[in-house]
């Protein structure tokens, strides 16, 4: 039998990059945007969790702070299938 998690345990990837990861290095989305290689509103919409954090984001949170780009998609993975399970039962 799987063990099941509740919906309220799962955490957006970006939501929490940006409260454990961004804010605790004094980045500025701009400033991060830049070293990343990514667009300022690109950033800011994963991190505000908008939008679900793609495998290359992932890559590039990696590279930037020494963090599992394999734990960053695992986690996305539980917040997408938490939502889900919830709209589905709603």
């Amino acid at each position: 039998m799987a063990l099941k998690m509740h919906p309220s345990i799962s955490v957006h990837a970006g939501r929490w990059l940006m409260s454990e990861i961004v804010e605790s290095s004094g980045h500025s989305i701009t400033n991060l945007a830049a070293e990343m290689g990514v667009s300022r509103q690109a950033l800011s919409t994963v991190l505000n969790g908008h939008a679900s954090l793609s495998a290359e984001m992932a890559l590039r949170f990696e590279r930037q702070f020494k963090i599992s780009a394999d734990t960053l998609m695992r986690m996305q993975t539980s917040y997408d299938l938490a939502q889900a399970r919830l709209q589905l039962a709603g």
